[in-house]
C-alpha cells in the first residue's frame, strides 16, 4: 500500500485544540497516524516545515450544483484549501425537474443568482429528472472535491406544481406528494433541505420564487422530514414570515438541527437584536446555527439586471422585459417617484448610496473608481445619478459595485468569535459574475487571524473543519486522527491571502465570471489522500472526491 507522510509542519487538528509539530502519515485514502517523528517506512516525504498542516475546509453554503458537472475541481475553491462543499443552498438545485421546467430553472437561477442560462443549458448534461438521478448522474462522472447536496424546495415545488407552484399555496395532498419526493431524496444521500424566503430571490418574471408562497405549514411538513430521517440538516434562508425569530420557533417544533442564511451586520444595527435572540435560545438549548462571514457583502453588477435593486418591487417589474423597455423606465421621472417610494415603505431597507462605486463605464471612464455621492452634482440625489450614467451607456452596461451588509470591523469580529454561529454564505457557483467570495477561508486565515488577531489560528481551523464537520455530521472528516478520511490542507500562515479577482470567460458557451484563482500560501489540498493543487495549480487528472451524505444524529447539538 502507497503510503505517504507529510512531515514537520505544525499540526492544527481541527478540534480546536493548540497546533503542535508533528507529522501525518497518510494510507489508503485515510489517515494512518498523526504524531511526531513518525517512522519513514518507504513513505512518499512531503516537507510541512514551516507551515500548518489542516484538516480540509469545508464550505458549507455554495451553488455548486450545476458547475460540478463541467468544472468537477470547483474552481476556485479548491485553490483556497477547501476539499468539501455543500451545494444546494437557499432552496435551488436541479432535480427533481421535467425537461419542460429546463429552461425555467434555468432562467429563474439567471435572475437569483447570476447564472447564464446559456451556461446550464450547455454545461449540465441533463441526463436526469428526479433527485436520486441527478445524484447518480454525478457519481457516473466523479467529482475532485467531495459533495454534498441539500434537496430544494424550489425544484420540489416546481416538479409537483407546475406552473402555479409561483401563484399558490399547495394542497395537503400535494405537500405530501413533496414530503414523499425528499424522503426518498434523503434515502438517497440529501444533505439535508432547504428552502428561501428572502425577498432578495425573485424569479425569471420578476415573481417572488415558488418557496416564497409556501404556507408555514408546508415549510414545517418538509423540515419534519429531516427530523424523521434523523440525519442532515435543515437550511433556511429566511425573510418575511420566516424571519430570525421564527426561525427558531420552527427548529424547536421540529427538532432537526437547522442552519439560517445568514447573521451579518448592517447599518441599521439589526444584527445586534438578532444576536441577542440567538444568545437567548441558545443558551435555551436551541440547535439554530446563523452562518457569519468575513466578507462584505457586495455586488458588482449591470444597470441591466441590478441584483441589489431588485429587491425594491417596482425595479422588479422590470426583471426579465425588453431593455428598451428598462431604458424608458430609468428615464421616467414618474418612474422614478415610484421606485424611491417603495424604498420608503417602513419594510423596506434602502440602498446604501454611499457605498456604490462605479466599476465600469464606456461613456465615463473617468468616473470608475469614484463613489455615486461625490458625482451627484447640483440638487440631484445618487439615485438619479445612477440612472443618469446608467441611460448614457451603451445598453446600459454601467457597472457598480454596492455593499449591502456586513462592512462593520467591530459587529465582523463579534460574529466570529460568537459561540453556536458558524461559517457560511461563500455563495460559491453563484452570483458568478457580481462577486467571488469562495476566497472566504484564506480571507479569515490572512485578514483576521495573521493580520487582525481576531480569532486564534486554531479556532479559524475548527470554524472552517471540525464545526461543519459535527453539524452536518459528515462522519471521519473535519479533524486531522487516525482513521479519519485523508483531507487536508497545508499552507504557509505567513502568506496565506485570498489574492486578486479577475473576470474570465471559461463557463460554458464562454459565459463569464469572477474568480480568484491566484492564492497565495495554500501549498497542497488533498482529497480522501490524493493530492489535487499543488502549488496553487491543479494536478493530475483523479477525481478522488465522493458524494458525501450525512451519518445518523448520535443525539444533542451536532457541532461544538
Amino acid at each position: 500500500m502507497t503510503s505517504t507522510l507529510v512531515r514537520g509542519g505544525t499540526v492544527v487538528d481541527g478540534t480546536g485544540a493548540p497546533g503542535a509539530r508533528g507529522d501525518v502519515r497518510i494510507e489508503g485514502g485515510r489517515i494512518a497516524a498523526v504524531g511526531p517523528d513518525l517512522a519513514v517506512d518507504g513513505a512518499q516525504i512531503i516537507e510541512a516545515d514551516g507551515r500548518v498542516v489542516a484538516p480540509g475546509f469545508i464550505d458549507i453554503h455554495t451553488h455548486y450544483d450545476a458547475q460540478v458537472f463541467w468544472d468537477p475541481a470547483l474552481t476556485p475553491s479548491c485553490f483556497h484549501g477547501v476539499t468539501t462543499v455543500v451545494a444546494g443552498n437557499c432552496g435551488f438545485g436541479l432535480a427533481p425537474t421535467r425537461p419542460e421546467h429546463r429552461e425555467l430553472m434555468a432562467h429563474t437561477l439567471e435572475k437569483v443568482e447570476d447564472m447564464d442560462p446559456a451556461a446550464l443549458i450547455a454545461g449540465v448534461p441533463w441526463d436526469f429528472v428526479t433527485f436520486p438521478e441527478y445524484l447518480a448522474s454525478l457519481r457516473r462522472r466523479g467529482v475532485r472535491l467531495n459533495f454534498a447536496v441539500l434537496a430544494g424546495h424550489l425544484p420540489l415545488r416546481l416538479f409537483v406544481m407546475g406552473d402555479e407552484a409561483s401563484e399558490r399555496a399547495a394542497t395537503a395532498a400535494e405537500i405530501a406528494e413533496m414530503a414523499a419526493l425528499l424522503e426518498e431524496g434523503m434515502a438517497q444521500g440529501a444533505a439535508g433541505f432547504a428552502t428561501s424566503t428572502a425577498v432578495t430571490h425573485r424569479g425569471a418574471d420578476g415573481r417572488p420564487i415558488p418557496s416564497r408562497l409556501a404556507a408555514m405549514e408546508e415549510i414545517e411538513a418538509l423540515c419534519a422530514v429531516v427530523a424523521a430521517c434523523g440525519r442532515g440538516v435543515v437550511a433556511v434562508n429566511g425573510g418575511g414570515d420566516l424571519g430570525f425569530s421564527s426561525v427558531y420557533d420552527l427548529q424547536a417544533r421540529v427538532g432537526a438541527p437547522f442552519t439560517y442564511t445568514a447573521l451579518l451586520t448592517t447599518a441599521d444595527r439589526r444584527h445586534e437584536k438578532a444576536l441577542a435572540i440567538h444568545r437567548d435560545r441558545l443558551a435555551a438549548g436551541s440547535d439554530v446555527w446563523p452562518q457569519v462571514s468575513c466578507r462584505p457583502l457586495a455586488f458588482s453588477m449591470t444597470m441591466v439586471e441590478p441584483f441589489t435593486l431588485n429587491i425594491n418591487p417596482v425595479f422588479a417589474e422590470l426583471m426579465g422585459r425588453p431593455l428598451d423597455e428598462r431604458a424608458r423606465a430609468y428615464a421616467d421621472p414618474q418612474w422614478r417617484v415610484r421606485a424611491l417610494d417603495a424604498w420608503s415603505d417602513a419594510r423596506s431597507v434602502p440602498p446604501r448610496w454611499e457605498t456604490f462605486e462605479v466599476m465600469e463605464s464606456q461613456a465615463h471612464p473617468e468616473m470608475v473608481g469614484k463613489r455615486l455621492t461625490d458625482l451627484v452634482d447640483g440638487s440631484g440625489s445618487a439615485f438619479d445619478r445612477l440612472l443618469d450614467l446608467a441611460l448614457d451607456e451603451p445598453a446600459l452596461a454601467l457597472r457598480v459595485r454596492a455593499v449591502l451588509a456586513n462592512d462593520d470591523r467591530e459587529g465582523v469580529e463579534t460574529l466570529l468569535r460568537e459561540p453556536g454561529c458558524v461559517l457560511g454564505l461563500s455563495d460559491a457557483g453563484a452570483h458568478v459574475g457580481q462577486l467571488c467570495d469562495a476566497a472566504l477561508p484564506t480571507d479569515l486565515l490572512g485578514n483576521w487571524v495573521r493580520d487582525r488577531g481576531t480569532i486564534t489560528l486554531e479556532q479559524a481551523v475548527h470554524k472552517l473543519t471540525g464545526e461543519p464537520a459535527a453539524l452536518f455530521g459528515f462522519a471521519d472528516r473535519g479533524t486531522l486522527r487516525p482513521g479519519g478520511w485523508a483531507d487536508l490542507v497545508v499552507f504557509d500562515p505567513a502568506r496565506v491571502a485570498p489574492g486578486p479577482l479577475r473576470r474570465v470567460h471559461d463557463f460554458p458557451t464562454g459565459s463569464e465570471r469572477l474568480t480568484a484563482d491566484q492564492v497565495t500560501g495554500i501549498d497542497l489540498v488533498v482529497v480522501n489522500g490524493t493530492a489535487v493543487v499543488a502549488g496553487g495549480h491543479l494536478i493530475g487528472e483523479e477525481r478522488p472526491g465522493v458524494l458525501l451524505s450525512p451519518a445518523p444524529a448520535s443525539g444533542g447539538r451536532r457541532a461544538g
